[in-house]
């Protein structure tokens, strides 16, 4: 049996490279409450699981 993988912390300028779009829009979106679940830090930091990301993308595929 093998060990869990542990769930990746991106930071915000990972999630904006990986998914191409401006910074501005993803905190629009962040502040509309349309972007992925975010973990906010006690310093302050926002992190962004893989897991997460993942989970919102495949939300928004659109079905043929």
């Amino acid at each position: 049996m093998s060990a869990p993988t542990r769930d990746e912390m991106l930071t915000i300028p990972q999630v904006i490279a990986e998914i191409g779009v401006p910074k501005a829009t993803f905190y629009r979106w962040r502040q509309l409450r349309k972007g992925p679940r975010a973990i906010k830090l006690p310093n302050g930091a926002v992190r962004i699981r893989r897991s997460e990301l993942e989970r919102w993308l495949s939300e928004l595929e659109e079905t043929a």
